[in-house]
C-alpha cells in the first residue's frame, strides 16, 4: 500500500529553520476546519503546524476542538523518533468510516504534543483555512513560489520536434524544485497537443490541467500542464503552458541545453 503523503520522506524538500531535534511545532494564527461525511470533525482557531525536515507540514488540533465522539479506537500504533508512540483512530460518521484516519500521542516524548490530534489529509473530505478551501496538504510558510517575467529564449523539443519556443516565458521558482518555464499558448504548437482528463492540485498554485504531445505518431502522455484558474496568490501563470523538463527531449534556455532534473516526476 502506498504511503500517505504525511508519512513520506520528501527528498527534495527545502530546508526549514526547525528546532535542533528537527521538529518545530508552531501556532498558525489561522482558523482551520476539517470535514468528513458532511460533518465538521475539527474546527479550531488554535491549530499548531508541525514542521519536520524532509516531510510535509501537518496540522495538529487541540482535542477540545475535535469531535472525539466520532472516533473509534484501533489497535494500530506507530513510533516516531522525537515524538513518541502514536495511537490511531478511525473516524465514523453515519455509514461512512475513514480507517485509521487520526492519531494522537497519548504519552509524547515532547510535552507540547499532548492533547493534540492530527488527521491524514486524503482520508478527510475537505479542509478549510479560514473560509478558503485548501488542497493536498497544509501550505508550508517556508515554501516559496515566485513567478518572474523573463526575456530568456526558451525552446522545448519533444520527439525531435520543436513544440514550443518563446522569448517571453514566465519563470516559476519553487522551493526544492527545478525552475519551471511557463510559455504563452501562442508560442506553443497547439496542433500537437491533445487535452487529457488528468488533473492534479497544488496547494501553492491551484488545479492543473494536462495535455499529451503527439509527434510522428508517438504520444507523450501528460507532459504538458497549465493552470487555467490558479489560486489568487499565483496569478501570473494563468493559462500558460509548462513542459516536464524530465520527460521532453531537451530544453534550451538562451541556446544552452539545460540539465535534465531528477525529481519525483522523472
Amino acid at each position: 500500500m502506498a504511503k500517505a503523503l504525511e508519512d513520506r520522506v520528501i527528498e527534495n524538500a527545502g530546508e526549514r529553520p526547525v528546532a535542533g531535534d528537527d521538529i518545530a511545532f508552531n501556532p498558525t494564527g489561522r482558523r482551520v476546519r476539517v470535514l468528513f461525511g458532511g460533518t465538521t470533525i475539527a474546527d479550531s482557531r488554535a491549530v499548531m503546524l508541525m514542521l519536520e525536515k524532509k516531510r510535509l507540514a501537518v496540522y495538529y488540533f487541540p482535542v477540545k476542538d475535535v469531535r472525539l465522539d466520532l472516533f473509534q479506537p484501533t489497535s494500530y500504533k506507530s513510533s516516531h523518533p522525537g515524538k513518541g508512540e502514536a495511537t490511531f483512530y478511525s473516524v465514523k460518521v453515519g455509514d461512512r468510516v475513514a480507517e485509521k484516519a487520526a492519531w494522537r500521542y497519548l504519552q509524547p516524548e515532547r510535552p507540547d504534543l499532548k492533547d493534540y490530534v492530527a488527521f491524514y489529509w486524503d482520508k478527510m473530505d475537505g479542509w478549510f483555512e479560514e473560509d478558503d478551501e485548501v488542497f493536498v496538504h497544509p501550505r508550508d510558510p517556508y515554501h516559496r513560489v515566485d513567478v518572474l517575467n523573463s526575456s530568456r529564449h526558451v525552446k522545448v523539443i519533444v520527439g525531435g520536434e520543436v513544440v514550443a519556443e518563446t522569448t517571453r516565458p514566465r519563470l516559476l521558482f519553487e522551493t526544492g524544485l527545478p525552475t519551471r518555464y511557463y510559455i504563452p499558448k501562442l508560442d506553443v504548437r497547439l496542433d500537437l497537443l491533445t487535452p487529457t482528463n488528468t488533473s492534479t492540485r497544488c496547494p501553492y498554485k491551484g488545479k492543473a490541467s494536462y495535455w499529451t504531445v503527439n509527434v510522428g505518431g508517438k504520444e507523450f502522455t501528460d507532459i504538458v500542464w497549465g493552470y487555467p484558474a490558479p489560486i489568487p496568490e499565483c496569478p501570473k501563470i494563468e493559462n500558460l503552458l509548462c513542459f516536464y523538463d524530465e520527460k521532453v527531449d531537451a530544453v534550451y534556455v538562451d541556446g544552452e541545453l539545460q540539465p535534465r532534473p531528477v525529481t519525483p516526476w522523472s
